[in-house]
């Protein structure tokens, strides 16, 4: 029986996971700790968040694993900065001086931050550290497995067979052919930040229709049998992601938008036209991963489809996946970015050292916990209405029944980049009024981006088409509403007509499963609208301090939850 820690960082969403004895034990972001959004620093505050919490010293571990191999993605990047080095010396320069630097040396690095022997320390591949992330905390024995993200040491996209402790690859596609980066520079084109605009992009592609997919049919060549690659004449591989939008795409498209500049879907014509390429550029990655779902499904003799890396996170596509792929079910991993591959890095490591794969992922709480004492000392410190209610979710039920919003924050932190109802701000779902009020006043979003609906799973069907049980509990999917159930979902409908669905069990998320239970009882509704706990700009919040800040910032916030303590604006 072994502790593995996994380790990803250095690019964006650094994390650390903690793997004992084949359980998955704690899993955590390092951007709720340094709180800087997708940071991309070494995770060492994260590693040692995940040791407190299983109360295993650094000395005690037997293997630390980084999540790519950091000689091979050298080797890729200096191939191709050779290859392209007139163009632009001084990325050339740059990139070499970020890799000697840091990343080329970070196994040493890790070895002597956590203090532990250098022989402990090693790293994997990084599609393969994908691949294991989604299959061996799956409910599946046997799987396909898809890995599509941006690019790795030199794959995009990889084709994996699954089954029992063991993974396969059956099909891959290299550098600089990757659904990601194509996907990045259609982010970048429209004005939104790389690494942190992806699902902006795909929030605005509803707002779109699909008339530029001829000219984008340039840039993306989708083959016969699942393969796909990038016309490298519209790229300009010197921007601030490896692989960004150049001047050719600029004349086959029009100008870029520029960025920071508010929206007006409404009365500009300019950006109906970026909402047009948008949904061009989404219909495109959706036939590109159908591609390769369908050829999964001929390469492997499995009825299951997991799903891992960035390019997962586009729940819009699962959605299409799980329609059409031709698999009875698909699981996607909830930290299927990069953060993710610190989950795959330990767990493949575990199984090399003998312990036994682990058990299918339950609930996403495998952060650090609330501490709700300290929280209510900071929050009468800050002069804030502190009380323990006898039946503080019957509290919390009234302020939302009655427009209200409600923070909570309660038990361990998500593990990925939804709130799941650990660090949730929540809000009647049946009003478009608070809808608005929410992303004016609180979250500061573009008005086009949609919010999620968090319902009971006894309620799930009742109010949703063809729920997705393996990925609604995640929220990595979406599905339509019900006819009959769109007067209880009119905040929480996107102009698409779907949802982002999230499915909640006691057993998953007790604390938002009993508020939901009593918000049912109270006003007969059975569905809250669910965003993150931050602010614009923000990670989630981690521990109770970022809470109750928060709520002290957010005026248009009601009431926080802390676990059983109840913070309001006016002492009770």
């Amino acid at each position: 029986m072994a502790a593995v820690l996994g380790i990803s960082g250095l690019y964006h969403d650094a994390a650390a996971a903690l793997v004992v004895d084949g359980r998955v034990v704690a899993a955590m972001h390092e951007e709720r700790l340094d709180r800087v959004k997708h940071s991309a620093a070494l995770p060492e505050r994260a590693a040692r968040a995940c040791l407190a919490m299983a109360g295993i010293d650094a000395k005690a571990l037997d293997a630390v694993v980084f999540y790519e191999e950091p000689f091979a993605k050298f080797e890729r990047l200096l191939g191709w900065l050779v290859q392209t080095f007139p163009r632009a010396p001084s990325y050339f320069a740059r990139s070499l001086r970020q890799q000697l630097a840091k990343k080329l040396w970070v196994l040493d690095e890790l070895s002597e931050t956590l203090g532990v022997p250098r022989s402990k320390v090693s790293s994997r591949e990084h599609h393969l550290c994908h691949a294991a992330s989604a299959f061996f905390v799956s409910p599946f024995e046997e799987a396909a497995v898809l890995t599509v993200d941006g690019v790795g040491e030199h794959t995009t996209t990889a084709i994996w067979q699954g089954r029992g402790a063991t993974l396969e690859r059956r099909f891959s596609l290299e550098f600089p052919h990757s659904l990601g980066l194509f996907y990045a520079a259609i982010t970048a084109y429209t004005g939104f930040e790389v690494l942190d605009g992806e699902l902006k992009l795909m929030a605005l592609a509803a707002h779109g229709t699909p008339r530029y997919v001829g000219e984008l049919s340039r840039v993306l060549h989708l083959g016969a049998d699942g393969d796909f690659a990038l016309d490298a004449r519209y790229f300009d591989a010197f921007t601030d992601t490896e692989l960004g939008f150049g001047a050719e795409l600029e004349r086959l498209l029009g100008p870029a938008r520029p960025a920071n500049v508010p929206w007006d879907l409404a009365r500009s014509p300019d950006d109906r036209r970026y909402a047009d390429i948008a949904r061009s550029a989404q219909v495109l990655t959706e036939e590109a991963l159908l591609g390769l779902a369908r050829r999964a499904r001929r390469e492997v003799a499995a009825d299951a489809l997991c799903l891992a890396g960035g390019v997962a996170l586009n729940c819009t596509a699962t959605a299409r996946l799980a329609a059409e792929a031709g698999f009875s079910r698909v699981f996607v991993q909830p930290a299927a970015g990069d953060a993710g591959g610190a989950l795959g890095a330990a767990i493949l490591r575990a199984l090399e050292l003998g312990d036994p794969r682990p058990a299918p992922l339950g609930s996403p709480a495998l952060g650090q916990a609330i501490d709700a004492g300290a929280g209510a000392d900071l929050a009468e410190r800050l002069g804030l209405g502190v009380s323990r209610p006898p039946r503080p979710f019957e509290r919390a039920a009234e302020i939302l029944a009655r427009g209200g919003l409600v923070a909570l924050a309660t038990g361990r932190g998500e593990w990925g980049p939804r709130a799941l109802g650990f660090r949730s701000l929540l809000a009647r779902a049946d009003d478009t009024g608070v809808r608005d009020a929410v992303n004016r006043r609180v979250k500061g979003r573009e008005s086009f981006r949609p919010f999620a609906p968090s319902v009971l799973e006894a309620n799930a069907d009742a109010l949703f088409h063809h729920v997705g049980a393996d990925m609604t509990p995640f929220m990595t999917t979406v599905c339509r509403p019900r006819e009959s159930a769109l007067g209880e979902l009119s905040g929480v409908v996107h102009v698409d007509g779907t949802s982002r669905l999230h499915s909640v069990s006691k057993e998953r998320a007790p604390a938002l499963a009993e508020l939901l239970a009593e918000y049912e009882r109270s006003t007969g509704r059975r569905a809250l609208l669910d965003t993150s706990l931050n602010g614009a700009g923000e990670p989630i919040a981690g521990s109770e301090n970022d809470a109750v800040a928060f709520f002290a910032t957010h005026r248009a916030v009601d009431a926080l939850l802390l676990d059983d303590v109840l913070v309001e604006r006016r002492p009770r």
